[in-house]
């Protein structure tokens, strides 16, 4: 392998790890980016958001509203059902 071979050999793996890495910095910018409207809605920072956290985001929120979001009937919102309402308008997205 000559020189310039070598050299164009190295600059393509260098712009792959380069790419590799942007790729893998922005999937981890979206995640936290995602998790954050739940995270600032979770005041209690046990991973669900309740009625009452709910509340303190959007007062115009009533009980029949939050449990029509609570899909799994649990008293408190996950990150899919979060995604759900936010998907359907019902929440803003953060």
């Amino acid at each position: 392998m000559t020189f310039p071979q070598i050299k164009q050999a190295t600059g393509r793996r260098t712009f792959a790890l380069w790419l590799g890495a942007l790729a893998l910095v922005m999937g981890l910018v979206a995640a936290s980016y995602a998790m954050g409207q739940g995270s600032s809605l979770d005041t209690d920072g046990d991973g669900l958001v309740s009625y009452t956290e709910l509340l303190m985001a959007m007062p115009d929120m009533t009980e029949t509203d939050f449990a029509t979001l609570d899909a799994d009937e649990s008293g408190a919102l996950d990150a899919d059902e979060l995604n759900a309402a936010q998907e359907a308008g019902i929440i803003p997205a953060g």
